[in-house]
């Protein structure tokens, strides 16, 4: 990688754990000499190519993300700027923690006047357990035509597409309509404060003039049947609420009777939260889920109708209805329970986290539902709270998105969806941006995306990554 330097000061500047590739990422790239790519003429073949050996590389860079500051993005992040700045862009690093580093770069487009649009990735991983694996999760393997390893899917496959399209472009002098600003973070796999969230607060700069961003978990092939393939568009997500839960009691003897046992009280209304029955709220990224596939079934529905029978149409939608099941109301799952120090000792007080995620416009009934359910003896307070997001889907955006995957797969069915957990995107709405979730994928039937997300022998088709990278071109240039 070139040789990096410090910043110079003023507004923006960088801090002690800042530094650029060439330059502040600001700066306007120079009009490339090649003639532009036509419209229809495919990429060409160094970024398929490209495409499969960075996915590979990013995976033996072990990025692992263990919560609590225990992970180290910057050889990532490195990677990541050494190949924008090969494609002719200024990327700059920006770490808050040192580290735990931060990868933004802009594409200039033809027209100034029009606004950005952001294309983020993250660059760390969940942790894998070797054992459990039929390769090392970190080795980046190519075997029969497909990449092996931690991240193939969540989410250096994405970053790897991105780095060989601009690339591509680089080569062809092709330049998109609208800026385009690529940021690479750390830390989405916790709680963003070293990634997203800190580029958000204090770099806003380097996300002038975007209103829209393009980022994971979103058109990938989902299959129903046979000959039944879905793209899954992402338009929205569940906020994030993460809870803590603590009750106070009358330390004692464990032999006598205890009537403000901390442990007793806790235990209760971890039970009634996790047995509550939230109800469904159909916010308009499902209802037009539903709508689009009870369609593709030949059914025609109205989801706002009164008296609309939800479970009759879900029933109807066989292994689609998954698309919606996690998303049709608010959750709460308890996940830990922390209490006592000695088996024959009741505690003084005890602590429970809960995973809760809201709906958007969800928020003031998941207070209030848990307020009643952890009753006057528990406190309760967010140990991490981030919001709910829903995109249009009846606008230009969408629709582009839409057209670059049918493209390329005509029969296949591109759907909107909320998720049910959440991304990056959480983060960079704080300035404004509108998120969809984006990183195509042509997988065959037997690849069962769900469970390779976070799961053991995570994978992805080499096929799958040619297909991705021609989207994502097509859509970019396009939008």
């Amino acid at each position: 990688m070139a040789d990096m330097q410090p910043l110079d000061g003023g507004p923006g500047a960088a801090g002690p754990h800042e530094t650029a590739a060439h330059g502040p990422a600001s700066h306007r790239t120079a009009s490339r000499g090649p003639a532009p790519r036509a419209p229809g003429e495919p990429l060409d073949a160094a970024a398929l190519d490209e495409v499969v050996a960075f996915t590979s590389e990013l995976i033996r860079i072990d990025t692992s993300n263990r919560g609590g500051g225990d992970c180290r993005e910057r050889p990532a992040a490195e990677y990541a700027a050494e190949r924008l700045a090969g494609a002719g862009l200024e990327p700059v690093l920006l770490e808050r923690t040192p580290g735990r580093t931060n990868v933004v770069a802009r594409l200039d487009g033809t027209d100034p006047s029009a606004p950005a649009l952001l294309v983020h990735g993250h660059l760390d991983v969940v942790p894998a357990e070797a054992a459990d694996w039929s390769v090392d999760p970190f080795s980046g393997e190519v075997r029969d035509g497909v990449v092996w390893g931690r991240g193939a899917v969540d989410m250096k496959n994405m970053d790897a597409m991105v780095l060989a399209l601009v690339r591509a472009w680089a080569r062809t002098g092709t330049r998109p309509r609208r800026d385009i600003v690529i940021a690479f973070t750390a830390d989405e796999e916790d709680s963003a404060v070293d990634g997203s969230g800190y580029l958000a607060d204090h770099h806003p700069h380097l996300f002038e003039g975007c209103t829209e961003g393009l980022s994971e978990s979103g058109a990938f092939t989902l299959h129903t049947g046979p000959g039944r393939a879905l793209y899954p568009i992402a338009a929205g997500e569940r906020g994030t609420a993460w809870l803590k839960l603590t009750a106070h009691g009358r330390a004692g003897h464990g032999s006598k009777p205890n009537q403000d046992n901390a442990v007793t009280r806790l235990a209760a209304a971890v039970a009634r939260i996790g047995a509550h029955e939230w109800p469904v709220r159909l916010t308009d990224t499902v209802a037009a889920c539903i709508t689009e596939l009870a369609a593709l079934q030949g059914l025609s529905v109205d989801p706002r109708a009164p008296g609309f029978d939800l479970d009759a149409v879900l029933g109807k939608l066989g292994p689609a209805a998954a698309l919606v099941g996690a998303t049709l109301r608010n959750s709460a799952n308890p996940t830990m329970f922390n209490a006592g120090y000695k088996l024959n000792v009741i505690p003084g007080h005890a602590t429970a986290y809960v995973d809760g995620r809201t709906l958007p416009g969800g928020e003031a009934e998941f207070t209030a539902v848990l307020d009643e359910l952890t009753g006057p003896e528990v406190e309760w307070e967010y140990h991490h709270r981030e919001v709910a997001l829903e995109a249009p889907v009846d606008g230009r955006t969408y629709a582009v998105l839409r057209e670059a995957v049918e493209h390329f797969d005509p029969d296949g069915h591109a759907v909107p969806f909320c998720m049910a957990g959440g991304t990056d995107a959480k983060q960079f709405s704080r300035l404004g941006i509108t998120g969809y979730g984006y990183s195509p994928l042509k997988l065959p039937p037997d690849f069962d995306y769900w469970a390779l997300f976070h799961g053991v022998d995570e994978r992805v088709p080499v096929e799958a990554l040619h297909f991705g990278v021609r989207v994502l071109d097509r859509a970019l240039r396009t939008l």
